[in-house]
């Protein structure tokens, strides 16, 4: 096979390295097929493009579960507990924990994100926007463990995981994460958490495929990402997006496509591509309310309600740490 060593210059490796976006890197394109984790689509710039994607028309899951939380927002309120600390993870722009602010009464608010500068930005506007309530952001993975502030200890817990973002997991990390939220969360806590429904394989490719192209520059900004902090040279020209519907296991599958053979270097090692080789870079599981709920089940929540809108495109459930 002749491999084309990208045109781009070597860039230097930066004086400061995130050792796991580095680890999580350098495993995922030594893998075959190559992968990168969903997560490190959320740097600044991916953080403000998936902003953008969610304004879009074929996105349907965020104008969709901002419907449920308005229509049921006093049912809604009935599932938390008063004074409570509300824990949301993988927090972005602050649009769907505005809603549950104006229904609820929080103690505090604790934001949790990869993305610390993002983080700090959102947390500052909501302070101003509502000076009496306590925020407390911080700046963690959340799909590991991570020590809460002290300042919420002794409050009532609740969790906040909107967006579908649980179906970025597998099924199996899917509850692991869970079973990690509920150990966070404390005994007697409750969980928010929005879920996408299985529909129809025209409404979903069209969702992750938008005409204007801003998915397909959230899911080349991995590369650039990868260039800007772990040295590497990729030509995101030389990728293409691709998503797709995979029946057999319920989801949208989203790949950067190579065009042609060529090599990359990042980190003091070099990786090949072939032509039309795949990085997969997220999967987005689609459940029935059933099957989310024998999931939640296994990691030992309760499921107390679930509000769907009235198309059954996707739901909100209240779950109860078991």
């Amino acid at each position: 096979m002749n491999i084309h060593v990208s045109a781009r210059t070597e860039r230097r490796e930066p004086s400061s390295v995130d050792p796991a976006f580095a680890r999580d890197a350098i495993s995922g394109l030594s893998q075959y097929p190559k992968k990168i984790s969903p997560k490190y689509f959320y740097d600044e710039i991916g953080s403000h493009l998936f902003e953008r994607i969610t304004l879009l028309p074929e996105y349907y899951p965020t104008r969709t579960e901002l419907r449920i939380l308005r229509e049921h927002g006093t049912d809604i309120a009935d599932s938390i507990p008063e004074n409570a600390a509300l824990v949301e993870f993988g927090a972005g722009a602050t649009t769907k924990v505005r809603l549950l602010l104006e229904t609820c009464e929080f103690g505090a608010y604790v934001p949790v994100d990869i993305s610390g500068d993002f983080l700090t930005e959102q947390a500052r506007i909501l302070r101003s926007d509502y000076p009496q309530l306590k925020v407390y952001p911080v700046a963690a993975d959340f799909t590991t463990a991570f020590p809460l502030p002290h300042e919420i200890q002794n409050m009532p817990k609740v969790g906040f995981f909107p967006g579908s973002t649980i179906g970025n997991f597998d099924p199996t990390d899917a509850e692991a994460f869970l079973r990690s939220a509920r150990a966070i969360l404390g005994r007697g806590a409750a969980m928010i958490i929005g879920v996408d429904l299985e529909k129809d394989e025209d409404t979903l490719h069209a969702a992750y495929n938008d005409a204007t192209g801003v998915t397909a520059e959230f899911n080349l900004n991995v590369l650039e990402r990868m260039n800007r902090e772990l040295g590497a040279n990729f030509d995101p020209a030389t990728f293409d997006h691709h998503a797709l519907y995979n029946h057999h296991l319920h989801r949208i599958e989203m790949h950067l496509i190579s065009r042609k053979a060529h090599a990359v270097r990042m980190l003091g090692r070099t990786f090949s591509f072939g032509a039309d080789e795949s990085i997969h870079t997220e999967s987005s599981y689609k459940y029935s309310v059933t099957r989310f709920q024998k999931l939640a089940r296994r990691a030992g929540w309760i499921p107390d309600r679930v509000w769907t809108d009235a198309r059954d495109m996707f739901s909100v459930h209240a779950l109860r740490a078991g």
